[in-house]
Formats: C-alpha cells, structure tokens, sequence
C-alpha cells in the first residue's frame, strides 16, 4: 500500500509539472548515423539528341563521354542511379511514347563497368516525358533523413506534358522530402532554359547551359561532388500559425514550412535569462512574382511587442532571400534580474515570438499553393556580454573629475600661449 501511494504522488507530480510548463518544445531529428549521399542521374535519348553541335559531336555521345568520366570519379561513399528518357520506343504513338523512361542503373554503390556499358548502349529515339522521368527519379531515390539529388541533362522541352515538369518539380518541393533537382541544357534555345530554369528554382537546385563536352563533364562531376558535401540532415517540417499564442514551441534546430503570398506566420521559442536567441529565415522564389518583394523576420514579447527585426529585399534578381536577427534575454527582461535578487530565484524562460512575413505578390496566372517554401533556423546560446564602456563616475565624483580636467586643460593652455608670446616678441 505504501508503494502504491508513493507510486500515485510521483505520478500525480510529473502529471502537475507538465501541466504548469506546457508541451515540450518541437526538437529538430536528433544525430544519427549519416546516409550515404543519393545522386539519380536523368539524361535525355530523345531524337534530339542526335544533334551533332556540340564541339562537331553529336549530342548524345558528348552526353556519354561525360557520364563514363563522373562514373569513373565518383567518389566511392556515393549511392549513384542513372534513368533514361525517350530510349526505347520508336514508333509515332504518342500515348506510348510519353511512358517510355527507364532505370538503367538502380540506386546503390555503383558497379563502374555495368553502368558504363548500359549508357554506351544507348541511341536517340523518342519522346521527352521530362515531368514522368522527375516523378519516377524521385521514387528511385526514395526517401529518408538526408537530401537527395537529382541531375537531369536534356537538350529539349517535355514533349508530353501533361505532366508539365515544373509543376512536378514544385509538387515533390511540397512533399518535404528534400529533394534538390539541378538541370543541364545542352541546347542554347530559350524555351528550354526557361524550363529547365523553373524546374530548379522549384527545388532549391541550379540550372546551368553546357555548350561543350569539358563544361558538361566538369559540371556533373561539381554536382555529385556537391551532393556529398550538402546531404544533409533534412529539416524537420513544422506548421506555423496565424497567431502567437497557437504556434508550435520549437527548440534549436532546422525547419521546413510553407508560407502564402502576404502571409504572416508564427513560431514561438523560449528563451532563458542570460540566453540569446539567434535566428535566420529563408525563402525561395519557386515561382514567378512580381517585382519589389521582400522578407521580414521579427522577434515580439508575447504581448506583441517588437524586441527586434531582421529584413531582405529584393527586385526580381535573386533567387533566395534571407533574414536574420539575434536577442539577449537580459537586454529588456529587467523582471528576470529582480527575480535573482530574491532568496529563492525561480528563472521562468521568456516566450519569444518569431514571426515570419512576406510581401511576394504572384504574377498573373502563378499557382498560389502550395505556399513558398521557408526554411527557418533557430539557436539558443548563452548571451555574450556587451564590452564595457570607460566608466567616469556619476555624480559628484564626475562633477569633480570634469572640474580638474578643466583645470589642467586651462593652464596648459595658459602656459602654451605665454611661450608662443614671448617667443614672438624676441623675433
């Protein structure tokens, strides 16, 4: 019986505790093993492809030469897949074409010969369901913690949508699952640019023209490179609210989340005295917008008052604006430092406010959701002390202390004008 009473208080105290401090903050994933980076390679074998302009060289055996170059540089960590495009069906029906993409390499540790001999034997045939082969590289890659890559190399524009490749693009954007899409254009036409320019800009990817065989070899070796240097831990998707008294406490870490055009959204952090809280916010432009737009990140008290701000702009040149601010717990919470004085100090943690703002406004005919992607980070440190000043006194004692500066100044002048005097007089 006495163990069950003492089991019954120890219950009803954490039941009590919770109650008073609320749910625990929002973590970001912790550490794990990392993953292996994932790389899909995606290259177009469209009919297009038999174009020889590149250095007096078809397209497709530039494309090959470059892809045996990567295979054999592929550094040995790297989990690398290789699909196809328009490859295998030659005939004029469309409804068949637009289905024909191939995984020709799966995604794992790379066999060098295998994969180099399934890209030799590769011939220009068909359509261009650029959008079908993203959706179905994406499924190649899976998902998982880490962010995976895609490198789609095409010298044309999807010949089938729908599915219209951009909007695929922006689709696996939506779905969280980090994937990056970075293309390569191997034909100077500005349809595809475009194109290949939006399908990137979707994903957080690059887009890069390739008008000789070094520029595309070297570039797809950066890219595989790159994706083991940035794959990363993902970041934890979290849903912002309309108001700060409903928004998801978070703790330091990294989060994903989808803001609307003219949209303001709310996250809240705790912060102790004697922490400083460090935050940044990023946004990317995924879509057309109007010129002269901006971001805006700013810290409030729980009462809506402004503590700080931090704020980018921007007219229709960049690709990605960011904001970010820092604030000490001790710099305005003058309550924490009379409740130290006391006997008994109990230091509450101060909520802070991050509100994320934006005033992107969509061009005419720009899809409106889902929202702009927006990467939040958030850190909280221990404050580091403002240097001091020279400190004169107050008072009296600085009342003094001016007294005989002046003094001092005054008969150093008085001797200094004696001596010009007299040595003009002599002259």
């Amino acid at each position: 019986m006495i163990n069950f009473r003492r089991s019954a208080a120890v219950l009803l105290g954490l039941l009590a505790t919770t109650a008073l401090t609320g749910p625990a903050p929002a973590r970001a994933d912790e550490e794990q093993a990392p993953e292996p980076p994932r790389v899909e390679l995606v290259l177009d074998v469209s009919g297009s492809m038999r174009a020889a302009d590149i250095d007096g060289r078809s397209r497709i055996s530039v494309a090959q030469q470059a892809f045996n170059e990567v295979v054999d540089a592929l550094p040995e960590e790297t989990q690398l897949g290789i699909r196809v495009l328009g490859a295998t069906y030659r005939g004029k029906d469309k409804t068949v074409g637009c289905q024909d993409t191939q995984q020709i390499v799966p995604v794992g540790p790379v066999d060098r010969a295998a994969a180099k001999a399934a890209v030799a034997t590769l011939r220009p045939t068909g359509f261009t369901p650029v959008g079908l082969a993203l959706r179905s590289a994406a499924q190649d890659l899976g998902t998982g913690a880490t962010t995976r890559r895609i490198v789609l190399i095409t010298d044309g524009e999807d010949t089938c949508a729908p599915p219209d490749p951009c909007e695929v693009a922006r689709e696996l954007a939506a779905q969280g699952t980090s994937l990056v899409v970075d293309t390569l254009g191997l034909a100077p036409d500005e349809k595809v640019r475009r194109q290949l320019l939006c399908i990137a800009s979707a994903t957080g990817g690059t887009y890069t023209a390739a008008q000789s065989a070094e520029e595309l070899t070297g570039r797809i070796k950066q890219l595989v490179e790159r994706a083991g240097d940035t794959h990363t831990r993902a970041p934890t998707v979290v849903g912002g609210a309309n108001a700060c008294d409903s928004a998801p406490l978070l703790a330091p870490g990294v989060y994903a989340d989808r803001e609307a055009f003219s949209e303001h959204r709310y996250y809240r952090v705790p912060v102790r005295p004697g922490q400083e809280l460090r935050a940044s916010v990023s946004m990317a432009l995924d879509r057309p917008v109007n010129r002269d737009y901006g971001v805006l990140l700013r810290a409030t008290a729980a009462d809506g008052r402004e503590l700080v701000r931090g704020a980018d702009a921007g007219s229709g040149r960049a690709d990605v604006l960011s904001a970010g601010l820092r604030w000490s717990a001790t710099a305005d919470d003058e309550d924490a430092a009379q409740t130290e004085e006391t006997a008994n100090p109990v230091v509450e943690p101060t909520t802070v406010c991050l509100v994320v703002s934006n005033s992107f406004a969509p061009r005419p005919g720009t899809a409106a959701t889902p929202g702009m992607p927006v990467e939040l980070t958030v850190d909280v440190v221990a404050a580091a002390p403002a240097p001091d000043g020279p400190d004169l006194g107050r008072g009296w004692v600085l009342l003094a202390l001016l007294t005989v500066a002046g003094l001092l100044t005054g008969l150093l002048a008085g001797l200094l004008t004696r001596w010009w005097v007299a040595t003009w007089r002599e002259n």
